[in-house]
């Protein structure tokens, strides 16, 4: 393709609102542009990125034996409200009217749709097991779109779904997608770090996430360098360190006077103490009913966690006015002392406090002495807590360390919460009616490429793994006469004719440029038709990786392309 016939706007300068290196660098190269918030246009380089990953992802599905479909974006109300989640998805979903009343989703995921055909062409454990895909367009109305591709709210995916008799077949299908995960994002050019993750609203039991190490990632990862544990921060464990003082005394309970000091911070310089000592009490509303959640001063509440504890649909921080009606008291005085008339879950390290602080439940007015058993009764006691680098493994007790990171893909088993709900049943060996078990397997594709990039740039552009670059072979022609030009355009052709994809810069522009704008592109083999050419007759060959250069004959420039596209995959 020459560059003089083809659309790829290079830019100088970083966009004004891209704020990492990958959308930086996708809308400087002329990969995409944005059309509004969350919503961005392919060019043609960006989709030649695009289908490469997606062919990647096709064929190491296809080899693993799951079937690919093609399902509609536009998904029936009627699905998610037999399983139950057209009240519970929220305000993400993108629920609209046809004009005849019927209701539908721009489908964010199609659990539900695959369980429906599927159910429609199965009937025995012959038809079993079976793994179905799709690689298709998603839409999510994100609240806050950013990172360019990485949050937007119209997105590509391959998502599937297996179907097995029993536990143990899907234990194998779950393995097997373990394995073409790796394979697809090792084949990709991606360092991912596989850790174990929440199922989220999708539901299920084992999870795995596949990250992609990077400062600006909205994931924070808890590693142990030691055992190899990983965990997204939402599913990780940790070992308590801190136990019961048995030689400290209990002191008595009294009611300390605290005008307007609330936070935690300002309770450590008013008694003097550390944060470990204080038990901070903060009021939910899950499923909009009031919980009290308490854990010690210096840890953080996990929502997720709270949430799964609880089995909610749904969680948030109550209103002041809920907070006041259920413990009589102004927001930043709550605690568990005289154990109030609210379901209370406690952290599990609340109970090794000794003479602690809380809330009076009183405007103003604080507890010290505080200990648990004897002041409050610990029923419900749970991990609520979200892990942090320093905290002890809990498989080998060694301090892990945190990493930010890119979801870039996710396993988890499902079990039955939909072919239970939507009554999918296969005749076992038997006779007998069983109900299938399922897997759900996912990658988001627009968000693969820009992790590519993430990881493969330099401060002058884009380093393209061979295996998802937009062309083979980047062309330079510098030329002056018309002689010149026509023996770079033999060149370009006989590279044609031999099956290579070539990007050709045959502008009318000066050497410098055009080698900004190659190095910006960031295909991997550089070829430069100039100086040493029309000189020796021998081509300059360069690597955009390590910038290493030879010259070769034009008679054997063929096979040596060969033979660098080769070694590079």
């Amino acid at each position: 393709m020459r560059i003089s016939r083809y659309i790829i706007p290079t830019l100088k300068d970083d966009p004004s609102d891209a704020v990492i290196v990958s959308h930086r660098l996708m809308i400087r190269a002329g990969l995409i542009r944005k059309e509004s918030a969350g919503m961005y246009v392919y060019l043609p380089s960006g989709l030649k990125v695009l289908r490469k990953i997606i062919n990647i992802i096709k064929e190491e599905m296809d080899r693993s034996g799951a079937l690919e479909f093609l399902m509609p974006e536009l998904t029936s109300a009627d699905l998610w409200k037999e399983s139950g989640r057209w009240d519970t998805m929220g305000p993400e979903m993108f629920r609209i009217e046809d004009r005849n009343g019927m209701e539908y989703s721009l489908a964010p995921t199609h659990e539900e749709a695959f369980t429906a055909v599927v159910r429609s062409v199965i009937s025995s454990y012959r038809d079993l097991p079976v793994n179905v895909y799709q690689i298709n367009t998603k839409f999510r109305d994100e609240i806050r779109p950013r990172y360019g591709v990485i949050r937007s709210k119209e997105f590509i995916m391959k998502d599937a779904y297996s179907f097995d008799i029993d536990d143990e077949g899907l234990e194998k299908s779950y393995q097997t997608m373990r394995k073409t995960y790796r394979r697809i994002f090792e084949r990709c050019g991606l360092e991912t770090i596989p850790v174990e993750a929440d199922t989220g609203s999708m539901g299920g039991s084992d999870s795995e996430e596949f990250m992609v190490a990077s400062e600006v990632g909205e994931e924070t990862l808890l590693l142990c360098g030691q055992c190899g544990y990983r965990a997204n921060q939402e599913k990780a464990e940790y070992k308590i360190t801190i136990q019961r003082n048995g030689a400290e005394r209990s002191e008595d309970l009294e009611i300390v006077d605290t005008p307007g000091v609330k936070t935690i911070e300002d309770l450590v310089k008013f008694f003097n103490c550390p944060e470990e000592k204080f038990l901070k009490s903060m009021i939910y509303l899950a499923d909009d009913d009031p919980v009290m959640a308490v854990v010690t001063g210096d840890r953080e509440i996990n929502e997720l966690k709270l949430k799964n504890y609880l089995g909610a649909n749904s969680i948030e921080i109550a209103p002041d006015a809920a907070v006041e009606k259920v413990t009589g008291a102004p927001v930043g005085f709550a605690g568990p002392v005289n154990d109030l008339k609210v379901k209370t879950v406690y952290d599990r390290s609340v109970r090794e406090v000794v003479n602690g602080i809380t809330g009076a439940n009183k405007a103003d007015k604080h507890y010290k002495g505080v200990n648990p058993g004897r002041d409050f009764t610990i029923k419900d006691e749970a991990d609520i807590t979200s892990a942090k680098g320093g905290d002890l493994c809990p498989l080998c007790g060694k301090p892990m360390y945190e990493k930010k990171g890119i979801e870039v893909g996710h396993i988890f088993k499902l079990g039955r919460k939909y072919t239970e709900s939507m009554n999918v049943k296969v005749l076992d060996k038997k006779g007998k009616e069983i109900t299938p078990i399922m897997g759900c397997y996912g990658i988001g594709v627009n968000r693969t490429m820009s992790a590519i990039v993430e990881q493969h740039n330099d401060e002058r552009g884009i380093i393209w793994p061979q295996s998802v670059s937009p062309f083979d072979v980047h062309l330079i022609g510098i030329a002056k006469s018309e002689s010149e030009i026509s023996e770079a355009d033999k060149i370009y052709h006989a590279l044609i004719n031999s099956g290579f994809d070539v990007l050709y810069d045959d502008r009318n522009v000066s050497p410098g440029f055009k080698f900004a704008d190659a190095d910006l592109i960031g295909i991997p083999l550089r070829l430069i038709v100039g100086k040493s050419y029309f000189k020796d007759g021998k081509i300059e060959l360069k690597l955009r990786k390590s910038g290493e250069t030879e010259h070769v004959e034009k008679g054997l420039l063929v096979e040596r392309v060969r033979e660098l596209i080769k070694i590079d995959n």
